[in-house]
């Protein structure tokens, strides 16, 4: 976790209660793909796809009719073995998104963000995530790598879809 709070991003907006530096869960993580970031965008915010891609993510469910990621959207979602809600909160086409995360009927314990920067080979993306309180703090204490991990093969599977399309 101090290596990615050293590496962490400043043009992240974190919103309060979810400071990095005071998370009990801190993960940072980037990938240069060589993708446009509207290629990049597209599959991030097609969530209902992202099990065809991502072998982290499984049974999403958009809720309220929505068909895409967008502000405020909610959804449902199985990562890292465990049940999710997550509800998007900043949102800017093709740049930043960002959620809260917790589970179903809970406060937040998560916020996980993507910040897309254009490159002249394509586009770096930039995956960020703070977690707080006990059950965090004890997800980092079993294995303080494995978010990391999972947020790695996330981008190297977004890597790899963006890049084919």
């Amino acid at each position: 976790m101090a290596n990615d709070l050293i590496a962490r991003s400043r043009d992240i907006h974190w919103p309060s209660g979810f400071d990095p530096e005071a998370a009990d869960l801190f993960t940072h993580n980037e990938l240069l793909i060589l993708a446009s970031c509207e290629t990049v965008w597209n599959h991030i915010v097609d969530v209902e796809r992202w099990p065809h891609w991502y072998p982290n993510s499984k049974d999403v469910l958009l809720l309220n009719d929505a068909k895409t990621l967008g502000p405020n959207v909610r959804w449902l979602w199985t990562t890292f073995g465990l049940s999710i809600e997550s509800h998007a909160n900043e949102y800017v086409r093709c740049s930043r998104l960002s959620w809260y995360g917790y589970q179903p009927g809970a406060e937040p314990t998560f916020y996980h963000t993507w910040l897309l920067l254009p490159q002249a080979d394509g586009c770096l993306v930039v995956m960020e995530e703070a977690g707080i309180g006990k059950a965090m703090a004890q997800f980092r204490e079993a294995d303080e790598g494995r978010m990391h991990r999972g947020h790695d093969l996330w981008l190297a599977s977004l890597k790899l879809v963006s890049e084919g399309s």
